[in-house]
């Protein structure tokens, strides 16, 4: 027993340390405050500014496109600023505090109706909220990577990272209009036109997150750190060079890509798909785009025990396929018109799908440390925001790609916003954005994984001659 304990404290001292399960739901809860705030923005900020605010959807459409020019910018500069500074209150987790209070801010203000029409304001607010994201988001996820060098530890932060920023995917995307109408009790619709009840709203939930933030920066502690010498030369260049030199760090890239242009894709098209395919209600849409979320609850808490049982790459393969099944049994139902009456069968078949994404798409987070472990073995430094800015540039790359995407196809199959039924080859097209586009760049992303090296001993012993150097 002794010599047992004697190992566990060996191993701690070479960054190997168990995390608590509060500590794991203390880091979690700093991806749900991030989901309260940047969710909503996500789901209602255009809803807000053409329906309430004021804006025309094209005039918002480019503002959006020049925020994501901005983020290609900014991520690195912040990359680069939180891997050679060490502030006071943490290296990483400092920023929960330092970029949590102005985030909520700007959230607050983005949908304040005080300079109604203003295309000023909203650059200066929609711009300042999403700058204050990144100097939050890009510190936690290189804070992920600072707590413990244990994979299994990884594993199971990542699964109750996962877990709680669904929470919060739901709490916004079900909890916002049913809020609305706690604020605009007038209103019978399930989007308020009110100002007021929206201003109210973002206040709550940016506030919520804002404590969220600070409980997830109580609960965290940085252990797994250069030293400031060994990053004081850290500058943006190194970005390009890590990508370059990194090769499971590209492959992740690339993943991270092909995942997120396959969620933006589906995403966009659930809509259409229930409206138009299957003339669902509202109520139906509801249900389906909710299925996206729920069994993260049921799964993601699996994850540990089902990567001891199958190992890495085999949970990916498994959850992929079985999300590629749950599409090819959605464009099968969708087919049959016997079939897609039958709003059960098409549910049973999201449900499959989405488990298969949630899944998948949510452990690759616990690659990030990886690969920033294969960095630090290869050249001798951790630089650890640098690497979650590059995965921020490439997630926010495969978004964007997913955005182009449905308006393409929808014009080639010529979708008709006013009409009420459409084509069957219209109807084909949103076909393909639910199915048929996502099935393929799932299978894609099976073979880009198939080519990541790091399992579990080649990173356990990276890590240990690290430790060991270091020592």
């Amino acid at each position: 027993m002794e010599a047992s304990i004697n190992m566990t404290k060996s191993q701690e001292s070479k960054g190997f340390y168990k995390l608590s399960m509060l500590q794991c739901i203390g880091f979690g809860s700093g991806d749900l405050a991030q989901n309260l705030i940047y969710q909503t923005i996500s789901m209602y900020l255009l809803f807000f500014y053409t329906n309430v605010y004021g804006l025309d959807p094209a005039v918002a459409a480019v503002m959006f496109l020049i925020v994501r020019i901005v983020d290609v910018i900014w991520d690195p500069l912040v990359g680069t600023f939180v891997d050679k500074h060490n502030p006071r209150l943490g290296k990483y987790r400092a920023y929960l505090v330092l970029g949590g209070i102005p985030l909520t801010g700007f959230a607050i203000l983005c949908f304040w109706n005080g300079f109604s029409g203003s295309l000023l304001y909203a650059y200066i607010t929609y711009v300042g909220l999403s700058m204050c994201y990144t100097l939050v988001n890009v510190p936690y996820g290189a804070l992920n990577a600072s707590l413990t060098r244990d994979t299994a530890e990884i594993t199971k932060l990542t699964s109750v990272r996962m877990f709680m920023a669904n929470v919060g995917g739901l709490a916004v995307g079900m909890g916002i209009p049913f809020v609305l109408r706690i604020f605009d009790p007038t209103e019978s619709t399930d989007m308020s036109m009110d100002d007021g009840a929206w201003f109210l709203t973002m206040t709550l939930y940016g506030c919520v997150g804002l404590a969220l933030l600070l409980f997830c920066f109580s609960q965290c502690r940085e252990r797994v750190v250069m030293d400031s010498s060994e990053t004081e030369n850290v500058s943006v260049s190194d970005l390009w060079m890590e990508f370059v030199h990194n090769r499971p760090l590209r492959i992740l890239a690339f993943f991270f890509v092909t995942a997120f242009a396959m969620m933006a894709v589906g995403n966009a098209a659930g809509a259409y798909y229930i409206q138009y395919n299957l003339g669902g209600s509202a109520a139906e849409l509801s249900v389906f785009m909710g299925l996206g979320s729920i069994p993260a609850f049921i799964f993601m808490p699996m994850i540990p025990a089902i990567k001891k049982k199958v190992g890495k790459k085999g949970m990916f393969y498994i959850f992929l396929l079985v999300a590629i099944i749950g599409m090819a049994m959605l464009y099968a139902i969708s087919m049959i018109d016997a079939l897609k009456e039958h709003m059960v069968l098409v549910y049973i078949a999201q449900f499959i799908k989405s488990t298969g994404v949630i899944v998948a798409t949510g452990y690759m987070w616990a690659l990030v440390p990886e690969v920033i472990s294969f960095g630090e073995y290869t050249h001798g430094r951790r630089i650890s925001g640098i690497v979650n800015a590059l995965t921020g540039i490439f997630y926010k790359a495969g978004m964007a790609l997913g955005g182009v995407v449905p308006g393409l196809v929808l014009a080639f199959v010529g979708f008709q916003k006013e009409a009420l039924t459409q084509t069957p080859f219209a109807q084909q097209g949103i076909l393909w954005l639910v199915a048929v586009i996502p099935a393929i760049l799932l299978a894609l992303a099976m073979f880009i994984i198939s080519r990541y090296e790091l399992d579990d001993d080649v990173i356990d012993r990276i890590n240990r001659e690290i430790e060991s150097r270091h020592k």
